[in-house]
């Protein structure tokens, strides 16, 4: 398996990838509306490809973490493994790039909306844990931070994602 930052030629295949694993084009649509964004990382956009096909994408991108400043931090949406290739340990994999990636970046925070059970294996907690809110209406343990060696304490408050979320 080889991870490595998406190219213009991956689009196509990552769309597919997020269509299959979420079983709607919902996922594709905000990827491709967040790399048109100023909040697109392109280094934090990385697929993992077997004999040169795409199986999985993650991207990272800045969403707003609004308390009395707004301060960016990266929100981690989608992570998307083809079907066939679930359960292998390359979602696994990708979220270990890109953590590592954003830690040479200097980041402070990375938010996830996801499975608990799959997320702590990384690092990530509630997010209540380091007083930040989520703008969700969901159970608090879904709703997740994972905190880089940048992070500062004043990075608290209500997460705001940008508009290219709507609809999702």
């Amino acid at each position: 398996m080889n991870i490595r930052c998406e190219t213009l030629t991956d689009y196509p295949a990552i769309a597919e990838v997020n269509t299959l694993a979420f079983g709607q084009e919902n996922e594709a649509k905000l990827v491709e509306k967040i790399r048109r964004s100023h909040r697109y990382i392109p280094e934090l956009s990385l697929v993992a490809e077997i004999e040169n096909v795409v199986v999985g994408h993650i991207l990272f991108s800045y969403i707003d973490l609004v308390d009395e400043q707004t301060l960016q931090v990266l929100g981690l949406a989608p992570l998307a493994i083809h079907p066939q290739f679930q359960r292998q340990g390359i979602g696994s994999a990708l979220i270990k790039a890109g953590l590592e990636i954003a830690e040479a970046n200097k980041e402070a925070v990375v938010i996830v909306l996801g499975h608990p059970q799959f997320y702590t294996r990384f690092g990530f907690k509630t997010s209540v844990v380091y007083g930040i809110e989520s703008p969700f209406p969901i159970p608090k343990e879904f709703f997740m931070v994972k905190p880089l060696q940048s992070y500062q304490e004043s990075y608290k408050g209500k997460v705001v994602y940008p508009s290219t979320f709507d609809g999702v």
